[in-house]
């Protein structure tokens, strides 16, 4: 744990050193926020949304892209790096293979992100292809994950789902849907909630704290030092990122780490401990969900707008009262998944 300490601490200061002249460089380029969409799975303009947000336009998008390159890069080097330092790897799975999923589940998803954030900043829209955003997108992250889940039965041998005082049961190849479903529902859920400054950032840290003592509680050190690195690099950013924020994740973040958040919960074989960990992002997620099932199939709203954190907002809340109490909500949330896996 003492060396996973100060990895954290190594990726926070690498990620603050370089933050500075890479939001002066997103500037440069004009890779900035535009005029506001709802985050909403179609992506429909709401002017709630568009009056609540507007101030946001100009800000810096792309900041994901930085935690990607920083996190994937020490955790290539480190893993090198360990046999000649003496520190013997631990490993639950073949740690090739681990790293492999971790790795191309990061990568694959944040490039994805990042073709949507080109297409925003930059106006690709207008063509034929990038004009079928949605299901573009939608269809993509399932080919994704199919991959990803595909990985973990085959790659790994997971296909254990082990569900707190009910039973342990055996999916068998049925483990890739059920995979493919998690990492795609986690893979939006953040997507979603990268509406306010510093709301999904924060949230993630929460999440992968409390991931980062049960792999270390499995002796997992392959999965525990790629969530130390991640979690340094977000606390690093989230200084940049809390209200008023100075750089935005984008969809290159918010796609890559919900994405990867949901593999590290199957790989710690506890599913059911990640929807509990990530509860503000489950509700953030079934918010949006109940309002467009209900918008389709009764021709009515449930809330005035959409997801869960939009409507508080509508209501009058301030933003950075609702990432705090958010944040406090996942906290407890946290506590309880984490009580329940070791219970």
């Amino acid at each position: 744990m003492v060396q996973i300490l100060g990895l954290i601490l190594l990726s926070f200061f690498v990620v603050s050193v370089l933050l500075v002249p890479y939001i002066n460089l997103l500037y440069q380029i004009k890779f900035i926020r535009q005029k506001q969409k709802t985050k909403d799975l179609f992506e429909a303009r709401t002017p709630i949304f568009d009056k609540l947000h507007a101030h946001k336009a100009g800000t810096p998008v792309g900041g994901g892209a930085l935690i990607i390159f920083v996190v994937t890069f020490l955790y290539l080097i480190i893993f090198y790096l360990f046999p000649y330092l003496g520190i013997t790897r631990t490993s639950v799975y073949p740690y090739k293979k681990e790293i492999e999923v971790l790795l191309f589940t990061f990568i694959s998803f944040g490039a994805l992100g990042l073709t949507d954030d080109l297409r925003k900043t930059f106006g690709f829209k207008k063509t034929k292809f990038w004009g079928l955003r949605f299901r573009f997108k939608f269809i993509a992250q399932w080919i994704l994950a199919i991959i990803v889940a595909s990985m973990l039965y085959f790659s790994l041998g997971i296909s254990i789902l082990n569900i707190r005082f009910f039973d342990i049961f055996n999916l068998g190849p049925l483990y890739i849907p059920f995979a493919a479903f998690l990492i795609v529902s986690f893979t939006n859920a953040v997507n979603i909630s990268d509406g306010l400054d510093g709301l999904a950032a924060g949230l993630l840290v929460i999440c992968l704290i409390a991931f980062l003592v049960m792999s270390a509680s499995i002796l997992d050190s392959t999965l525990s030092i790629f969530l130390g690195l991640w979690i340094g690099a977000l606390i690093a950013f989230l200084y940049f990122n809390i209200w008023p924020a100075r750089i935005i994740l984008g969809d290159v973040g918010a796609l890559s780490f919900g994405a990867t958040l949901a593999v590290a919960g199957l790989l710690l074989g506890k599913p059911l401990g990640l929807a509990i960990i990530g509860g503000v992002f489950v509700l953030e997620v079934a918010s949006s969900l109940i309002q467009i099932l209900s918008k389709k199939i009764r021709k009515k709203r449930v809330f005035e707008v959409a997801p869960l954190h939009l409507w508080v907002q509508h209501k009058g809340w301030p933003e950075p009262k609702i990432v705090f109490r958010f944040w406090l909500a996942q906290v407890i949330f946290a506590l309880f998944g984490l009580w329940l896996s070791f219970f």
